[in-house]
């Protein structure tokens, strides 16, 4: 498929990690940060605009999305440093971006290679794991806005919480940041993303098609212990199933439909209230018609 061209009705189940949902009406590969400014000045791109990066915390519905959706991961993946300071745009992939920091010889990056996501979808929920978050190391940011041109924001423009960041503008997009990361040992730090990633293959079911944790931990709680205390371990609608490994994944054993694993994600929220008095909050993102 070339990138920069409008196709229409391509399904979006290579487009995401759950490996599920509809076609998108519109579609793009994005190649650059020129012609995506280009495109949206054009106005002849369809609206709603949906950003993707690697789908991997998303849930395409199975009637599709409908507007223009554009696959930011498959171009928009420079990286370079400029002084002390590392930038990398939206598209490139938190594992890669995680490994080229500890390649310069900074530490701190480990937790990324642990996010199966790219920049600019960690940016937009501040993503984080094993006790860190992505926007503790962001210095300043690049966005699209709704008429094609890019802004430069700092941190302040943003309120910042536990998965979740809200913007001044809504109708801006991330495109590319600066981070900053702790000079440290080249040694150290690649030796830190091994051990991360060998517990995350032991503890997650990373065979199976997945979109990483499904809920947010509540607080002074985790969803996974909770729903595994409900008793949900194993539990199934259709091909979509609570994984016994991990039971905050929800994994797609083959011939799963979008809606089994909304289904499934509405019955463990209804059971955790129901026994454990705790309002579960889904950290996936549902996109699509229902």
């Amino acid at each position: 498929m070339e990138r920069n061209k409008v196709y229409k009705n391509v399904s979006l189940t290579k487009f995401n990690s759950w490996k599920v949902g509809g076609k998108a009406e519109n579609f793009v590969i994005c190649s650059d940060v020129i012609f995506l400014c280009q495109l949206i000045k054009s106005k002849k791109v369809q609206r709603p605009i949906k950003f993707i990066g690697l789908g991997s915390n998303i849930l395409v519905r199975d009637n599709g999305v409908k507007g223009t959706t554009i696959v930011m991961h498959k171009g928009l993946n420079n990286f370079f440093k400029e002084e002390e300071l590392f930038y990398s745009e939206a598209g490139l992939s938190c594992s890669k971006f995680s490994k080229l920091i500890a390649k310069e010889g900074y530490i701190e990056s480990a937790f990324l290679s642990g996010i199966p996501g790219t920049i600019g979808g960690a940016l937009a929920m501040n993503a984080g794991c094993y006790g860190s978050e992505i926007w503790s190391y962001v210095k300043k940011v690049k966005m699209i806005n709704a008429d094609g041109d890019l802004i430069e924001r700092d941190p302040n423009d943003f309120k910042v919480g536990y998965r979740k960041i809200q913007k001044k503008n809504e109708a801006e997009n991330f495109v590319g940041a600066w981070f900053s990361f702790p000079k440290g040992k080249k040694v150290e730090a690649e030796e830190n993303i091994r051990k991360l990633l060998a517990h995350r293959k032991s503890t997650q079911p990373l065979s199976w098609p997945s979109a990483g944790s499904t809920f947010k931990n509540p607080d002074n709680n985790h969803a996974a212990k909770l729903i595994e205390d409900c008793g949900l371990k194993g539990f199934m609608i259709g091909d979509a199933k609570i994984s016994e490994k991990h039971a905050n994944f929800i994994i797609n054993l083959g011939a799963a439909k979008a809606k089994d694993i909304e289904d499934l994600i509405k019955h463990i929220k209804k059971i955790v209230l129901k026994e454990k008095n705790i309002k579960l909050i889904p950290e996936v993102e549902i996109i699509g018609d229902v």
